[in-house]
């Protein structure tokens, strides 16, 4: 099997994920990550980006989620200035 090198926007997919993950560890869930936590953890992820890959990347942010046991319950983008908002919580 070949090695298929990921784009850079499946690696700020992979870092958004393990931000998030590493979050709801800290917080404990449930938790509502805002963007200026997401910001705090990792400053390549402007709140274009974090909105482009979850739009583009759901299937990897969820997998990664449900593979530490939490799911996404929401997402808010209120849109530029208004500030967006992910709910993660222990899957059942």
């Amino acid at each position: 099997m070949a090695f298929k090198a990921k784009s850079a926007a499946e690696t700020k997919a992979a870092e958004l994920a393990a931000i998030l993950i590493r979050i709801a560890d800290r917080e404990g869930a449930p938790v509502q990550i805002g963007v200026d936590d997401l910001r705090r953890a990792s400053p390549r992820l402007t709140p274009l980006a974090i909105g482009q890959l979850f739009r583009r990347h759901r299937d990897d942010l969820d997998a990664a989620l449900t593979e530490r046991g939490y799911t996404l319950v929401d997402y808010v983008d209120q849109g530029p200035g208004r500030g967006m908002e992910f709910e993660i919580a222990a899957a059942e």
